[in-house]
């Protein structure tokens, strides 16, 4: 059988990263009509190319099949939706941004973010592979192209008018099988002077956190600095400026203009470098001991619901989100051990968690069925979930999550 081939320089990839064996697509929920049909797993081995250092998965299936009814909508998380209004008005000031210029997002989702720019006279568009989704886009007044992103995507719309002085790419450049594509597009549609921000999950702080959950099939790619610069300086877009931020685990900002642009290259840019050389991620041994410490968080969630159930305690999930099913699947998670998983999204309640099918329930609907314990699944959002469902304490319910480590709060 032949190896895999590395998406970003084409080299062999021989070395695993961590393997987690078989799974389903991770936003594949189940309707109710579809409860007692089967469902396709696929290989979630991640691999690194000692070539380029990219960490990746294979791809098994399209972004068509993938992206194009999709169950994942941004307007739902209010942290989210705080972070991208301080985007906004950050890119503002720092751009001078007004009704003269022109914002461009790619995978646009729901409008989350753009509503922000109309609200205070920018133009945009969007960007959005997801019908279903950019529907809800449009009825907010947020003007969205259904369409996947790439170098013809691009190159169209700035012949149209639509010639960006920013683009944004929130928690995208991961989901996109052929990256140098997708990036090519980025040339094609901004302005001379225009610049475009990529904001992606950390790779190095997915690795001291051990978090696993993140790779799943949507995921193509987990991302570093160095790799990302690299990848843009192959379609002239220089790295000028970058940010971290606490966002998905710890996320970095990325600003990148044309190769000939007049924007300035910040000490940032070097320190971030420095600490990923730091960390071994340009070499193997940054990569050593992921896979083990991934077990170690296994063996200790499936000890604590065993103990739960042994006890006579009940437990219940919140956050039907993809890293929580990449999670559960990987334990060997079920309705056995975790009753149900609450959502706010109405788009996931009364469906089935791919996989592990544990039913998806309302907040007021896990409320009434008066938990002990509840699971958070999207471990990043812990505060917020904990917060809004504070009332499980009245009967002595209490929460809990897995990674980074087990810890009942």
């Amino acid at each position: 059988m032949s190896l895999p081939i590395c998406r970003a320089c084409g080299a062999a990839l021989t070395r695993t990263f961590c393997d987690l064996g078989l799974s389903p697509l991770a936003n594949a929920y189940v309707r109710a009509e579809h409860r007692h049909r089967g469902e396709t797993f696929h290989p979630l081995h991640a691999y690194v190319c000692e070539a380029c250092w990219l960490v990746q998965l294979e791809a098994f299936e399209s972004p068509e099949a993938i992206f194009s009814d999709y169950a994942y909508f941004s307007g739902f998380s209010a942290g989210w939706l705080r972070h991208a209004e301080a985007y906004v008005d950050a890119m503002i000031a720092r751009f001078r941004l007004g009704p003269d210029s022109r914002v461009v997002e790619v995978a646009s989702n729901d409008g989350y973010l753009l509503q922000y720019f109309v609200a205070r006279g920018v133009p945009v568009l969007g960007v959005e592979p997801a019908a279903n989704v950019a529907r809800v886009a449009v009825e907010r007044g947020v003007p969205t192209e259904v369409a996947f992103f790439g170098r013809d995507t691009g190159h169209r719309l700035a012949r149209s008018g639509h010639r960006a002085d920013l683009t944004a790419a929130n928690n995208v450049l991961a989901h996109v099988p052929d990256i140098h594509d997708f990036v090519a597009g980025f040339s094609e549609i901004l302005k001379p002077e225009g610049v475009a921000t990529f904001e992606f999950p950390h790779l190095l702080r997915m690795i001291e956190s051990r978090q696993f959950d993140t790779i799943y099939h949507e995921h193509f790619s987990y991302l570093s600095l160095g790799v990302v610069a690299g990848i843009l300086a192959r379609h002239g877009l220089r790295v000028f400026d970058v940010e971290e931020w606490p966002t998905h685990g710890g996320s970095l900002r990325v600003f990148a203009c044309c190769d000939s642009a007049a924007h300035a290259t910040t000490e940032a840019v070097a320190r971030v470098l420095d600490a990923e050389r730091a960390a071994g991620l340009f070499d193997p041994s940054g990569y050593a001991g992921f896979g083990r410490a991934v077990a170690d968080i296994k063996c200790a969630a499936l000890r604590f619901l065993i103990d739960e159930r042994a006890a006579g305690r009940t437990v219940c999930a919140y956050g039907a989100a993809a890293k929580g099913n990449t999670f559960l699947n990987y334990c060997g998670i079920g309705p056995e051990l975790v009753q149900a998983v609450a959502d706010r999204s109405p788009h996931k309640q009364g469906t089935w968690l791919p996989g592990s099918r544990i039913p998806v329930v309302s907040p007021e609907a896990l409320l009434a069925l008066r938990p002990d314990t509840v699971l958070i699944l999207p471990w990043n959002l812990k505060d917020e979930i904990a917060g809004e469902m504070a009332a499980i304490r009245q009967w002595g319910g209490r929460f809990a999550v897995a990674i980074p480590e087990l810890t009942v709060f």
